[in-house]
């Protein structure tokens, strides 16, 4: 469960505002590149450890 959240968590870190007209700089944000992309691939690979792992 833990992992699902931080996948959406992720996801919703990565999405930004509604499309505009002029150029935003924000989409190059540490936030947007680094730290959702991150998340996600954490989130999966506690999805991958969890059906791998032995009880």
């Amino acid at each position: 469960m833990a992992s699902c959240v931080l996948i959406v968590k992720g996801y919703i870190l990565m999405s930004g505002p509604g499309t505009e007209q002029s150029f935003n700089p924000d989409i190059f944000s540490a936030q947007r590149i680094v730290i959702a992309p991150m998340l996600c691939l954490a989130g999966y690979l506690l999805i991958i450890v969890g059906i791998l792992r032995r009880r």
